[in-house]
């Protein structure tokens, strides 16, 4: 054994067991008992060596690191795999994704909550999940008390109303009229209740007076395939999700819920030109959260790292390709942020007649 903080040295095992030899008449034991006496004693010793030389007492990270989202393929999903990547590279540690799609997000928030704060376990979440409190009474979570905002990746983009292309209207007037008439039974689809894409609804379909029903999936992409195979009428999909689906003719656009028309379809109207006002929800944040009771070491270390990515070149590129504006904000900043989205969606909740389940 040395003398410090340093590693233990190799034991000789046949030392150990000419020993036992030796002395074990002394003893009154055999060789073969002296030997696993010595052992023994051997490991219980190195249990004793300074914590310095153990994989646990590495910096942080020392193992992989996994972001966890609380929705399938998608936003934020896409947000998560262009950041783990960057990390990755960033840290020499791994950051890996993982999907836990369903509830609007809740499980994967839950998930989250739940896990030890040691800051192996986090959350990137959309704005949505400060609108869980308006859907369930007895969240299994506190958004305010059970997490730690970290930083604000992006700003999430605007969104199209789209429609199937086989849908008998041309203009957002014509969908109107159409969903209006109960004969119809129109129904739109969402990414989840209680998600940006239903009460941006909910709240065009209240102040335009529709009968219409919503129809919640758990992913983007789920919405899109109903939208494409006609099973759903209408949604409202980002620019990030619906460009691709517009541009090849996979769905048609109505309006962009945007106060200015979008630069790469500028022959879709806006909400207030095609004769509906926009639906007053911001386009809101693709953000990093930790369980609450993570060291604050660990939290300003992953403030500065993803915000070091966010900054890269190649992220600002990738998530700017997504229709997203790149932020990397201090955790103090995306604190106040959060705090007004939890406000802002209380009030669109409201607007929208939802009430906690």
């Amino acid at each position: 054994m040395g003398d410090g903080p340093h590693c233990r040295e190799d034991v000789g095992l046949r030392g150990l067991r000419d020993a036992g030899r030796r002395h074990g008449g002394e003893s009154g034991l055999t060789g073969g008992d002296m030997y696993r006496v010595l052992v023994a004693f051997v490991l219980a010793a190195l249990a004793l060596v300074p914590a310095g030389c153990s994989e646990s007492n590495k910096p942080y990270p020392n193992r992989p690191v996994h972001l966890v989202v609380g929705f399938g393929v998608g936003a934020p999903d896409a947000t998560a795999r262009i950041l783990a990547a960057q990390l990755t590279q960033q840290t020499g540690q791994r950051f890996l994704v993982d999907d836990k799609p369903g509830s609007s997000g809740e499980i994967g928030a839950e998930y989250v909550a739940e896990a030890k704060p040691d800051g192996y376990t986090l959350l990137i979440a959309p704005a949505s999940l400060a609108s869980l409190p308006n859907l369930q009474r007895n969240l299994p979570f506190d958004v305010r008390k059970s997490f730690v905002p970290i930083t604000q990746i992006a700003e999430s983009d605007a969104s199209f109303l789209i429609v199937p292309p086989s849908l008998p209207v041309k203009t957002l007037k014509d969908f109107v009229a159409y969903a209006r008439d109960p004969a119809h039974h129109a129904t739109y689809a969402s990414t989840g209740i209680g998600t940006g894409s239903h009460l941006r609804f909910a709240l065009f379909s209240q102040a335009n007076q529709l009968s219409i029903t919503h129809v919640p999936f758990k992913s983007p992409g789920d919405v899109a395939v109903s939208i494409m195979g006609g099973q759903t009428q209408a949604a409202f999909l980002t620019v990030t999700q619906a460009m691709p689906l517009i541009k090849a003719g996979k769905v048609r656009a109505l309006a962009y819920d945007f106060p200015t028309r979008n630069p790469d379809l500028p022959d879709v109207p806006t909400m207030a030109e095609g004769g509906a006002g926009p639906t007053d929800l911001d386009p809101g944040f693709h953000g990093l959260f930790a369980p609450a009771g993570t060291p604050p070491a660990v939290i300003a270390y992953l403030e500065t790292q993803f915000c070091k990515a966010v900054a890269t070149p190649d992220v600002q590129k990738r998530l700017t390709t997504l229709g997203m504006k790149p932020i990397g904000s201090s955790a103090a900043d995306f604190g106040k942020m959060v705090e007004k989205t939890l406000a802002d969606m209380n009030k669109a909740a409201k607007a929208a007649g939802i009430k906690p389940q």
